[in-house]
């Protein structure tokens, strides 16, 4: 990353993205998405006057938005011509704006654009080499105005990020992690967006016994029934312990939301109670964890399935 020239702050009131096509510009806006940033893509240069008028830091009135961070690419059609006097006229309401400007090496965008297939909107039917150029030569007056241009060249989508968040963090502060706990039951498939799965299909099953079975993991009579089995304890405190361990290195590296299955055979009972404990302890240690049920409302089985008749 190099500066150009710094800011009032180190923190902006309003950020404006661009750059070259293909070079991170959306990694970058979800990146300040998680900083807390409202964020808007391809915003018209036309609507900027109108949405600074929203954007007062420090001030907690409704309506208000504290920061921003505005995308505003090669497709704006007046983005050349009126960027140096639309980006004038922002500094002068008292805010604190800065530009990032994304760029790469031609070879890295042409491999990304082939990539994903997509056009380059610089493509005048010479070829992509021939648009990458074009664009780069018709930027040089914006990157001119960036207070900090970004070659992504030899970045990942996930170094890029952590790069952003390292730098953009108000007052270096670590990201906030946010974790959802989430129970699910086997038999209705296991969800697809899983950092961790803790299986408890080991404990013993409130299924068994016939007052509990219609009940879920979130009354206070299969909780107790649970508690009262020496294995549930042990199993809570050992993920307990594990989360405790894991969730911390996740955040040194950036991430801000995390998923925890827990698994049980039908998702109602055994789950729920471990999944509720766990999002207990997290939030007692100081996490940001929620609890949600997948599959805790869903059908019970009274009667076993019966066996399908075998072929004479």
């Amino acid at each position: 990353m190099r500066t150009a020239r710094k800011t009032q702050n180190d923190i902006p009131d309003i950020m404006i993205i661009t750059g070259l096509s293909g070079s991170g510009m959306t990694s970058a806006i979800n990146a300040f998405e998680d900083l807390g940033y409202f964020c808007v893509d391809n915003m018209p240069l036309t609507l900027l006057p109108t949405f600074a008028r929203l954007v007062r830091a420090g001030e907690d009135e409704s309506g208000r938005i504290d920061r921003a961070a505005l995308v505003i690419s090669f497709r704006e059609g007046r983005f050349l011509s009126d960027f140096a006097k639309q980006l004038k006229e922002l500094r002068k309401r008292d805010l604190v704006v800065s530009v990032l400007f994304f760029e790469a090496s031609g070879e890295i965008l042409a491999r990304r654009f082939s990539e994903t297939r997509r056009p380059h909107p610089a493509e005048r039917g010479k070829g992509l080499p021939d648009a990458i150029r074009t664009e780069r030569e018709a930027m040089k007056p914006v990157r001119a105005l960036a207070d900090e241009v970004v070659d992504t060249s030899e970045h990942t989508v996930h170094s890029l990020r952590k790069l952003l968040l390292d730098r953009f963090s108000p007052r270096g502060e670590a990201v906030p992690l946010r974790v959802q706990v989430l129970s699910f039951g086997h038999r209705f498939g296991a969800p697809r967006e899983m950092e961790l799965l803790f299986d408890v299909r080991h404990l013993p099953n409130p299924f068994f016994v016939q007052e509990l079975r219609r009940l879920t993991g979130a009354d206070r009579r299969v909780v107790r029934y649970l508690k009262d089995q020496p294995e549930v304890e042990e199993t809570v405190r050992r993920f307990t312990e594990l989360l405790y361990y894991l969730l911390p290195q996740y955040q040194r590296e950036g991430k801000s939301y995390l998923t925890v299955g827990v698994g049980c055979t039908g998702g109602r009972h055994r789950s729920v109670m471990v999944a509720n404990e766990l999002t207990k302890r997290l939030r007692h240690a100081g996490f940001d964890a929620q609890a949600v049920h997948r599959d805790m409302r869903k059908t019970v089985m009274t009667r076993p399935r019966k066996p399908a008749a075998r072929k004479k």
